[in-house]
């Protein structure tokens, strides 16, 4: 199957329910003077690309879980070359016309993951009349770090080139480019909610969905210099696009990992005492330029995407995918736990003490449940509470064994591709409830409504 695109012809692979594109460049590989520079449009080809296999991934380091195999949903590592701004296309029929479009954001705390990953298969959707497209984008220090000389927000930047190309070439495969939801999970969601408030994305999404994440998860400009200055003076050169364009993304990468290490970053707390990463990742969106020119929140709150349908919301117990399968939830004491949040909030104790430490229950369990609502379902709760539009809230429960309801349960039931994540959901998942969870995405697609009551918390699983 071939389909024409605005830079040139692609052949797909035809699939049971539709026709899967893969790896079709969205912008031109962010290589020489285009490193840490803007995303441009891909230079045109001639012939058809062949468009059956996946493409290159942005540049990352695997990163695992003791005890967790999470390859189903970050994929298995880089996959190098150069043309990784790309995005696969899964479609019912190129042929088709006004068909909805969803566009989804991997999450990895933007140090990882790829939209090629086996869980974002795009079957379910196809087969429910949908288009799904997942992308890539730069990541870490290419796609977040702020240099003298380059260009901001770059991962968030490659998120709307990628969007803009959707605009232009969805047609092309079926679908209707005014009926485009923008969803993401995790740093995926994040980045789905800063665009919410950026200016620079009106009329590029009619919807959004938010997996746990939220608008607050962002960082001023002195808190990501501090990052840029340490890289920098690790690296041995200045913090400038023109300097970090002469070195290798394996020294990038090295110097990044030197980052992510226990206490191998600066302190990255703001004029409040919190760290909005609290603590995984200092990689987030800046605050205060042209992408995000205020704080995406504070636009939300004033308006901004009030005319885009809005679905949020969080699983139960997210933290217990970093503290349960290590066994950091069983064997934590209460310092322990004090510690490790007095890095990130400036009253560790009283708020732990305001989820029972030290009235007899375990100190992992306060700390999960408390981490799961400072980190996630508060700036969730305040997303919906801000946002001027139609809006939809879900609470995702269904307990995996020895996971629980953890970050990314809900990504194999949204997608309906728990055979390609018993790593994660186990030997028997509810199949009923991953159909049930994808027509809500799709019905929210198509028509604004996933099926639910405005107003309320939806409860799934």
């Amino acid at each position: 199957m071939i389909v024409r695109t605005t830079a040139g012809e692609v052949r797909g692979e035809p699939i049971a329910t539709g026709v899967r594109f893969r790896g079709i460049p969205y912008a031109a590989a962010p290589e020489g003077e285009l490193r840490f520079a803007a995303p441009v449009p891909p230079p045109a080809w001639d012939g058809v690309r062949d468009a059956r296999e996946p493409g290159p991934t942005a540049p990352q380091r695997h990163r695992t879980i003791p005890g967790l195999d999470l390859s189903a949903l970050v994929g298995t590592g880089w996959q190098p070359g150069p043309e990784y701004l790309t995005v696969d296309v899964w479609t019912p029929d190129p042929g088709a016309e006004n068909l909805p479009v969803l566009v989804f954001v991997h999450g990895g705390a933007f140090i990882g993951g790829t939209g090629s990953a086996p869980v974002y298969d795009g079957t379910a959707f196809t087969r429910a009349g949908a288009v799904l497209v997942t992308l890539q984008y730069r990541l870490g220090i290419d796609g977040f770090l702020p240099l003298d000389g380059g260009a901001t927000n770059l991962g968030l930047r490659d998120q709307l080139a990628a969007l803009r190309w959707v605009r232009e070439n969805i047609a092309a495969f079926g679908g209707d480019p005014a009926a485009v939801t923008l969803f993401g999970e995790s740093a995926g969601a994040i980045s789905v909610a800063c665009l919410l408030g950026s200016p620079l994305s009106a009329g590029l999404f009619r919807r959004a969905i938010v997996q746990s994440g939220h608008a607050n998860m962002v960082r001023g400009r002195a808190e990501l210099e501090r990052v840029t200055q340490l890289v920098a003076d690790r690296l041995g050169v200045e913090p400038t696009a023109e300097a970090f364009r002469k070195l290798s993304t394996e020294q990038l990468l090295d110097a990044q990992d030197a980052l992510l290490k226990p206490g191998g970053g600066p302190d990255l707390r703001g004029a409040d005492g919190r760290d909005r990463g609290f603590g995984l990742s200092p990689f987030l969106p800046l605050v205060g330029d042209d992408v995000l020119p205020r704080h995406p929140g504070e636009a939300i709150r004033a308006g901004a995407g009030a005319g885009v349908d809005l679905i949020a919301g969080t699983c139960r117990e997210e933290m217990l995918l970093y503290f349960g399968p290590t066994g950091l939830a069983d064997v934590l004491t209460d310092e322990q736990a004090v510690a490790m949040l007095s890095a990130s909030h400036p009253d560790a104790a009283g708020v732990l003490r305001g989820y029972g430490l030290g009235d007899g229950r375990k100190a992992g369990e306060v700390f999960v449940e408390a981490m799961t609502d400072l980190v996630f379902r508060d700036g969730v709760k305040e997303l919906l509470e801000s946002h001027q539009g139609r809006s939809f809230r879900y609470e995702f429960e269904w307990r995996a064994p020895n996971l629980g309801a953890c970050h990314g349960m809900e990504l194999p039931f949204v997608f309906d591709s728990l055979t390609a994540s018993a790593g994660l959901v186990g030997e028997d998942p509810p199949a009923e409830l991953a159909r049930e969870v994808n027509a809500a995405w799709v019905r929210f697609a198509a028509a604004g409504d996933p099926g639910w009551a405005e107003g309320t918390t939806t409860h799934l699983g």
